[in-house]
C-alpha cells in the first residue's frame, strides 16, 4: 500500500456529475421498515435499477464517451461487456451521434444483447471460456480508429461510476445522518472504488463493503494478500455482471485503501434477495445487483444497529429467469 495520489479525486466525481446531468437519471434513496426490522438495522437502498438502461453503468459510459476529441469521434467505440456496460455504452453513443461495437458473451443473457443492439451498436458474440474478448475488441479497434471503452479500469468510467456515490453521500447528508456502512456490488470494481472517494470524501469513518458472488472472490483475496489476485473458480455464477477473473489496476489503487471490508453472496441467498425487493420493495433486480443486499439479508457483515446504504446496481435479467428466481423456494 503506498500514499502515491488515487486515480481518481472527489473533484473528478463532482466533474463527472456535471457531465451527465442532463441525461442520467439522479436516483433516490428508499428505505423500506420490513427491511429495517428484518436486519435490526437502518437500511437506504440505492436502486440503480431505476438508471437510464436498466444499470448504474451509464453514468462511466456517458462520462467516458463524452471526454472523446471531437475530432476523433469518427472513429466511433468499441467495447466488451456481459451487458451493462454494453448497453450504457451503446445508449451513451446513440445520444452523443457516435458508432458504437460491443463484444458480449455467448451466453449473456439474451434481454442484455437485444437491449444493446436496440441503441444501434454493432454486437459481435464470444465464447468467454475459450476466447479473450479484449483481443477480439482490440482488433476491431485499431483498423476503424476507434476508442476501446474499458468497462471498469478507466478513469473517466471510475469517476462517472461515483457519482452514485456522490448522490448518496449528498443525499445521507441533506437527512443529517451519517452512514456506517455503504455496500456495492463489484466485478471488476470501477463503482465501489468510485462510490468510495465519493462517500469518504464527505465521510471519512464510513465502512466501504464490496459484495461479490460466492467463488468469485477476487476483491477478497486481493484485499488480503494486498495485491491483485484472481479468484480460482472456472465454474458459474447467476450473477452474469459479476465475473471479472481479478479486480482492475487502477481500480484496485482505490479499494485496496479505501475499502473496509470483501464479503460473499451464494446464489441462493442471491435469489432470495431478488425475490425479497420484489416482494417487499416492489423492484426488478439482477442477480449481479442483488449481491450487497443478499449479503445484508445473510448476515455476512455487521449491520444491527448500524446505519447501511446498499447500491442495488442493475435490474436488467430474462423474464424466464427472473420468473424461476422469484418463485423457488430455497
Amino acid at each position: 500500500m503506498t500514499n502515491s495520489p488515487l486515480p481518481i479525486t472527489p473533484a473528478d466525481i463532482d466533474a463527472a456529475a456535471s457531465v451527465i446531468a442532463p441525461y442520467a437519471v439522479r436516483t433516490p434513496l428508499l428505505s423500506s421498515p420490513s427491511l429495517d426490522a428484518l436486519t435490526g438495522a437502518r437500511v437506504f437502498l440505492k436502486p440503480e435499477v431505476l438508471q437510464r438502461t436498466g444499470s448504474f453503468k451509464f453514468r462511466g459510459a456517458f462520462n467516458k464517451l463524452s471526454s472523446i476529441p471531437q475530432a476523433t469521434r469518427g472513429g466511433g467505440v468499441v467495447a466488451f461487456s456481459s451487458g451493462n456496460h454494453a448497453q450504457g455504452v451503446a445508449a451513451a453513443a446513440q445520444i452523443l451521434g457516435m458508432q458504437a461495437t460491443i463484444v458480449m458473451p455467448a451466453d449473456s443473457p439474451l434481454s442484455k444483447r437485444e437491449r444493446t443492439k436496440g441503441y444501434g451498436a454493432e454486437v459481435v458474440l464470444y465464447d468467454r471460456y475459450t476466447e479473450d474478448r479484449e483481443a477480439i475488441a482490440a482488433a476491431i479497434a485499431g483498423p476503424r480508429g476507434a476508442t476501446l471503452v474499458k468497462p471498469y479500469d478507466d478513469p473517466f468510467v471510475m469517476a462517472g461510476q461515483g457519482t452514485v456515490g456522490r448522490e448518496i453521500a449528498e443525499d445521507m447528508a441533506i437527512l443529517g445522518i451519517v452512514p456506517d456502512i455503504v455496500a456495492a456490488p463489484a466485478s471488476g470494481g470501477g463503482l465501489i472504488a468510485g462510490i468510495a472517494v465519493a462517500v469518504k470524501a464527505r465521510f471519512a469513518d464510513t465502512s466501504i463493503i464490496v459484495a461479490e458472488p460466492a467463488g468469485f472472490d477476487d476483491h477478497a483475496r486481493s484485499l488480503r494478500a494486498g495485491r491483485r489476485e484472481a479468484h480460482d473458480n472456472d465454474s458459474k455464477t447467476l450473477c452474469d455482471a459479476l465475473m471479472a477473473l481479478m479486480p482492475g489496476e487502477l481500480t484496485f489503487a482505490v479499494n485496496q485503501r479505501l475499502l473496509s471490508e470483501a464479503v460473499s453472496a451464494t446464489d441462493a441467498e442471491v435469489g432470495r434477495a431478488m425475490a425479497f425487493a420484489f416482494r417487499d420493495l416492489k423492484l426488478v433486480v439482477e442477480p449481479g445487483g442483488a449481491v450487497a443486499l443478499a449479503s445484508l439479508l445473510s448476515g455476512k457483515f455487521d449491520a444491527r444497529g448500524k446505519t447501511v446504504v446498499i447500491v442495488l446496481s442493475g435490474g436488467n435479467v430474462d423474464a424466464d429467469m427472473y420468473a424461476k428466481m422469484i418463485t423457488a423456494t430455497y
